[in-house]
């Protein structure tokens, strides 16, 4: 742990939440990160630091240490998203209708420029680079692979990246090593059958009798094809068929979503689904078409950078802050970075009953017990700085 860093970022701090609040008021959608950029330049230009506008939202900005090391690159997300914010009594309440940070990317933002300006003040001490990757569009899960493709990973040695949790606890922390998040992939069937007279059932393949037979019948795929310790997960969230009330449909269209944490059962789903659909057609005469989009990838954190990330918790915040948290389903396009460099993801617990900030992230009434912030930014500038204090070229 690097006193000077917790001493400064705990004398920014209320810097850091008014900047929260203020992208907070001003939430931009996926891709339209004009403002929340420019904020982020501004703040840049303000310590002194080295950045590259990306295209057509997002910055990359470099803190080059006074001795030669490696490069570890920090990411914090941008983007909010279509929600109407249903919280009445804040302040700082979006003044954006139908758009809400309502997952936190406005408080990475801000904890992310908090540890800049805390590493500048240690600039003499680091021995490598530290990279910054403000990131648009995670929300659409676009983003990390268009800044990877502008060149943000090039000679990156590790990566780490945070998300505050509302499912966990202020003044909690859990970086596990192994599976953190899930991949997250996108599965659209269209059945096709023969329409008709709803008069008529017997002249006709109804595809609504189809795609019903398939939901009802798919989840067996995850009860009885798939190991069950290694989760899956398969919901249809979507179907379409028909066009009037008495005509049988000839079209049918699902769409869902496949989550899982290995790609041999990400593989097994997709095979699964195709032959479930084929066959469920065939049995009615119809016939099926299948589009499985591969989505992110699973975050799943390196062991050696998961320990280090532990070892930071524990040196800077004490051994009762260190939380194990168990996996989710949920996506997070961090995973890209993953495949660049070994690196890890860390979750800041953020719930908080008496300050009414336990709801689900993407709930319209989903807010940030601040007080986690600090501990988030500190984590952000530990690591950086331990990777590179451990890590010499």
């Amino acid at each position: 742990m690097n006193d000077k860093i917790k001493v400064e970022v705990k004398r920014n701090e209320e810097k850091m939440i008014a900047f929260r609040r203020d992208l907070h008021r001003n939430p931009e959608l996926s891709w339209q990160e004009i403002r929340t950029t420019n904020r982020v330049v501004t703040e840049l230009e303000r310590m002194g630091i080295a950045y590259r506008r990306m295209e057509p939202t997002g910055v990359v900005a470099e803190l080059v240490g006074n001795r030669n090391g490696k490069t570890v690159a920090l990411r914090a997300d941008m983007d909010a998203l279509p929600v109407s914010e249903l919280s009445e009594g804040l302040s700082y309440r979006s003044e954006n209708d139908g758009k809400m940070h309502a997952c936190g990317h406005d408080a990475h933002t801000a904890m992310l420029l908090c540890a800049a300006e805390a590493l500048v003040g240690v600039q003499d001490e680091l021995a490598g680079t530290v990279r910054f990757i403000f990131q648009p569009a995670e929300e659409i899960t676009e983003g990390a692979e268009a800044m990877i493709q502008q060149g943000a990973m090039q000679g990156v040695d590790n990566v780490f990246g945070i998300h505050i949790w509302s499912q966990m606890p202020t003044h909690a922390i859990s970086c596990n090593a192994g599976p953190v998040f899930a991949s997250a992939d996108v599965v659209e069937i269209k059945f096709t059958g023969r329409g008709g007279h709803g008069a008529m059932p017997d002249a006709c393949i109804d595809a609504t009798v189809v795609a019903s037979a398939f939901v009802m019948g798919v989840q067996a795929i995850v009860s009885r094809e798939t190991d069950p310790l290694e989760p899956a997960v398969f919901t249809i969230g979507r179907m379409e068929a028909g066009t009037r009330y008495n005509v049988i449909a000839e079209n049918a269209v699902l769409e869902g979503t496949v989550r899982s944490f290995h790609p041999r059962v990400r593989e097994k789903m997709e095979a699964a689904i195709r032959r479930y659909a084929e066959q469920v057609a065939a049995t009615y005469g119809a016939t099926a078409e299948v589009d499985y989009r591969y989505g992110t990838h699973a975050v799943i954190n390196e062991e050696q950078s998961a320990n280090l990330a532990q070892r930071v918790v524990t040196s800077s915040f004490g051994d009762a802050v260190l939380y194990s948290d168990r996996p989710t389903t949920a996506g997070e396009d961090f995973s890209y970075y993953l495949q660049e460099a070994p690196g890890c993801f860390a979750l800041v617990g953020a719930g908080n009953p008496e300050k009414d900030t336990e709801w689900a992230h993407h709930h319209g009434r989903f807010n940030v017990d601040e007080d986690a912030m600090v501990y988030g930014a500190e984590l952000y500038a530990q690591y950086a700085y331990t990777y590179l204090t451990e890590n010499p070229e």
